[in-house]
Parts: structure tokens; C-alpha cells; sequence
């Protein structure tokens, strides 16, 4: 019995030994990772460490500052776009207000620098204003010309693609998960985005109207209204659905064909400016030349 207690006694104050040593271990780890955070910290970029917190403080305050309302009717504008750089709508507004700061200092700098009096540089500060809120505007409005473009140019092998697919017996919903799924375009993700928002428990009829404020196409506009109305009234969508394509290309073509009676007018201006001149001179320089060679002579 005195060996056993013995030998416990030694166990008990090796255990206590290597646990005291293991508190000791702990306690300097904790510190070299406290030193290290210290000197990450440190290391940061002044881009991190004091501009982020400033630019996510701002954030916030225009957001609160920011009505719901603005909010919305600019989040249309960017959807139309095409969310360009994920950008929410306050992001957006920050980007205008850097640029109205932006533009004057930098206009201003560039006349001291080009030696303009003063009159002059606090003349061009207005038109340096309005070019630096317009330029962010000018940005979406020309995406979303560009992506309805491209949406037009998708629209018939779409309507084709979701005609066969209710033809071949499918759900209208399964017919979208189709189409999704064999097209990656503009249209097949507003579609996409429509099945989620069906998902998520948005009324089939909201989700789909909400397209055609994404989307500003005519083309679009009928299509999305035709298969409500079809919805609504019983109607066969693949009759519909067929009458539309038949009109889309209808439409496309008679596009094309205006395009090919403007090319003459626009190549006007080319051979007036530019052909033109050339020819003449490759023509008519050498009798000229010898006409002067004459009057010399």
C-alpha cells in the first residue's frame, strides 16, 4: 500500500509539473500572436488601416441620409444596366459625389498648371460639376442602350427555344429551367432571376412584370403581357408564344432593312470628306501640275 500511494504521489506531481508547463507554453503563444496582430496591424496599408473605416463610416451616413424612394428608382437604372460592378445604389451615389469633388479640383489645378488666370478657372467650375454628376448617368444610359441591344439579338432563338419546350409537353415553369439551362444570355438570367423570386414566394405575375422594367424592349414588353394574358384567360401559350416569334422576326427584319437604306446616307459623309478629295487629286494633280508647267513656259 505504500508503494502504490508512493507511486501516485510521483505521478500526481508529474502531471502537475507538465501542466504548469503547459499554462507557461499557452501564455507565450498568446502573446507572440498579440505581438503579431500588433505588427499586422501596422503593416496595414494606409488604404486599409484609414480610408476603409472613413469610406464605410460615409456609407452608412448616406445611407441613412438616402430615401427609400431615390434608392429604388436609382436600383432600376442599375438593374437596367446590368448592375455594372455589382454596384448597390449607394455606391453609385458615393462614385458621383467623389467625381463632383474630383473634376473641380482637378480642373482647377490643370489651369494654374496651364497658366490661366483666375476668371477663367472659376468659370470652368460649374461646367466641371455638372460634367462630373453627368458622367456617372451618361455610364448607365449607355449599358443599358448596349444590353438591350444584345437582348434584342437573343429574343427570337428564345421565344423558339420556350415554343418547343411547351410544345414538347412542359410546364411553363419547367420550360424557364429549359431555357435556363441551354442559354446563358441576357434574357435566360432575367428569367432565372424571375424563377427565384417565384421561389422565394413573389407572385408569378409580379416576378414577371418586374422583367419588363428591367428590360426596356417593346419586344419584351408584348411578350412578357401575352403570356399573362394567356395565363389569364386559358389561352394555348404555345399558339401565342408561336404568333410572337413569327412577329419578332418580322420586326428584326424590317430593323435590318432600315439599317441597309441608312448606309448610303451615312456613307455620304465618308466620300464627300475623305474619297473624294483623294481621288481628285490622284486625277487631276498631274494636269494640273502641267498646266502650271505651261503657264511657265
Amino acid at each position: 500500500m505504500m508503494y502504490f500511494t508512493f507511486f501516485c504521489s510521483i505521478t500526481l506531481l508529474i502531471l502537475l509539473f507538465f501542466s504548469i508547463m503547459d499554462n507557461k507554453n499557452k501564455k507565450k503563444r498568446q502573446k507572440i500572436s498579440l505581438i503579431k496582430k500588433e505588427d499586422n496591424k501596422n503593416n496595414l496599408s494606409f488604404i486599409k488601416r484609414v480610408l476603409s473605416p472613413t469610406f464605410r463610416k460615409y456609407k452608412k451616413t448616406l445611407r441613412r441620409n438616402f430615401s427609400r424612394k431615390k434608392q429604388d428608382q436609382l436600383e432600376i437604372k442599375i438593374l437596367q444596366a446590368g448592375s455594372p460592378f455589382d454596384m448597390s445604389p449607394i455606391d453609385f451615389r458615393m462614385i458621383q459625389i467623389i467625381l463632383i469633388f474630383l473634376f473641380p479640383a482637378s480642373s482647377s489645378t490643370l489651369g494654374i498648371f496651364l497658366g490661366f488666370s483666375i476668371p477663367i478657372i472659376v468659370f470652368m467650375m460649374p461646367f466641371a460639376i455638372l460634367f462630373a454628376g453627368a458622367i456617372p448617368n451618361l455610364y448607365l444610359s449607355i449599358k443599358t442602350k448596349k444590353r438591350s441591344k444584345s437582348a434584342l439579338k437573343e429574343l427570337p432563338d428564345i421565344v423558339d427555344l420556350l415554343t418547343v419546350s411547351l410544345e414538347a409537353g412542359l410546364g411553363f415553369d419547367l420550360a424557364l429551367h429549359k431555357l435556363i439551362s441551354r442559354n446563358n444570355g441576357i434574357i435566360a438570367g432575367e428569367f432565372h432571376r424571375c424563377l427565384e423570386e417565384i421561389r422565394l414566394g413573389k407572385p408569378r405575375r409580379e416576378a414577371l412584370k418586374e422583367i419588363t422594367q428591367r428590360l426596356i424592349l417593346d419586344e419584351i414588353n408584348l411578350l412578357i403581357n401575352s403570356i399573362l394574358q394567356a395565363e389569364k384567360l386559358g389561352i394555348s401559350m404555345v399558339q401565342i408564344l408561336r404568333t410572337q416569334s413569327i412577329e419578332i422576326r418580322k420586326k428584326r427584319k424590317q430593323r435590318a432593312e432600315e439599317q441597309a437604306m441608312k448606309a448610303p446616307i451615312k456613307m455620304l459623309f465618308p466620300l464627300v470628306f475623305f474619297i473624294f478629295p483623294s481621288l481628285f487629286i490622284v486625277l487631276l494633280g498631274p494636269a494640273v501640275i502641267q498646266f502650271i508647267n505651261t503657264l511657265k513656259k
